[in-house]
């Protein structure tokens, strides 16, 4: 019989490390690693046990896996810096203005979401108008596009929120240049100008920016709850979680803040589903007053939220190599088909699904 997500040894850590670490058994402890790093959270975990010294109640032949986790978020800490560095060279060269989204944010403005984890791409966001002059000089500085099908490039040029995915032909490393936060055929309407009004500059970076601290969640939710694919989901459920802790303990006006935001940006839905799913999976601290006004304007109706209860707390789920949890590949087919149901309308979506079946992608 399959555990529920709360009994998991993976939820149980990130919700309270220090309790956790006093009960565990050592197969809890080999369980926590074999789910942490099928998660991508291995690194995470490794950060959060060194940053509360709680290696002494972890089995001495366990260790190397997580000074290993440690080892490789470094590295790779310093890679976004140096991607970060590279992009900009290109950028502002020819003045533009550009937003680090995501996982780069996190690190070039010292979030706590940045320790231990790992980045699989850099985001970054420029002005639609300076779509084309943007990736012209990042093509000029040896990134390409990884979609070459005729389809694929008017799917994300005219359709979508992005440019098709980049690649640096001498790094390899990915690179996906936005123009705005959500498909602009999405049903969401999010004012992009109102986003642009609030971005905060990035010491020694002139020209370069990451969104306001409140944009900043928004945006992660938004992702979050509009990606189809949820192998990652809990480590990005982490990284809300932190947000809402480090930015809650900063400003006594946050949660009042970003209820009012996310209304005015047409955000509520995927604000609602945060807070939700970090309180129910995490135990995240959430105001009631917050939930109860946020729910008012984003909850969905009861059966929809029936739904994706069952599905996402499924999809969330970590396991390991070898291990399945029934149902599961059906979760994440409903899930995948709705996050193209988000972006697109109808007349749209179910020629881009047959279209990509019929490819096998």
């Amino acid at each position: 019989m399959h555990k529920s997500l709360s009994q998991i040894s993976l939820v149980q850590f990130l919700k309270n490390p220090e309790r956790a670490s006093k009960t565990f058994s050592a197969d809890d402890w080999e369980l926590l690693i074999r789910q942490s790093r099928r998660t991508n959270l291995l690194s995470r975990i490794a950060f959060l046990i060194a940053e509360r010294n709680l290696f002494d109640h972890i089995p001495q032949s366990l260790h190397f896996h997580l000074e290993g986790a440690n080892t490789i978020a470094y590295s790779n800490l310093r890679s976004v810096r140096w991607e970060v560095l590279k992009i900009y060279e290109a950028l502002n060269q020819v003045n533009l203005p550009v937003v680090l989204l995501k996982g780069a944010a996190y690190v070039m403005d010292n979030k706590d979401a940045a320790n231990g984890r790992l980045f699989s791409d850099v985001d970054i966001m420029v002005k639609k108008a300076q779509l084309i002059d943007a990736e012209k000089a990042l093509v000029k500085h040896g990134w390409i596009s990884t979609k070459i099908d005729a389809y694929d490039q008017k799917y994300y040029r005219e359709w979508m929120h992005e440019l098709p995915p980049m690649r640096n032909l001498k790094r390899q490393s990915e690179l996906d240049v936005h123009h705005t936060i959500i498909p602009p055929t999405a049903a969401l309407k999010p004012k992009i100008e109102k986003i642009w009004d609030h971005v905060e500059p990035i010491p020694d970076y002139p020209g370069m920016f990451v969104l306001s601290p409140i944009d900043m969640i928004l945006h992660s939710a938004t992702h979050l709850f509009h990606e189809g694919d949820f192998s990652h989901g809990l480590r990005d459920l982490v990284d809300l979680d932190s947000l809402f802790k480090e930015h809650s303990e900063k400003d006594n006006s946050f949660w009042q803040t970003l209820t009012i935001r996310a209304q005015e940006m047409d955000l509520s839905r995927p604000l609602f589903y945060g807070l939700r799913y970090c309180k129910k999976i995490l135990g995240t601290q959430i105001p009631e007053t917050c939930y109860k006004q946020v729910s008012a304007v984003g909850a969905p109706p009861r059966f929809h939220l029936y739904a994706m209860d069952k599905m996402l707390l499924k999809a969330m789920t970590p396991t390991y190599i070898n291990q399945s949890l029934p149902f599961a590949g059906f979760a994440n087919f409903i899930l995948f088909v709705r996050s193209h149901y988000l972006r697109m309308p109808l007349k749209l979506l179910i020629p881009h699904l047959i279209r990509k079946s019929l490819k096998g992608e």
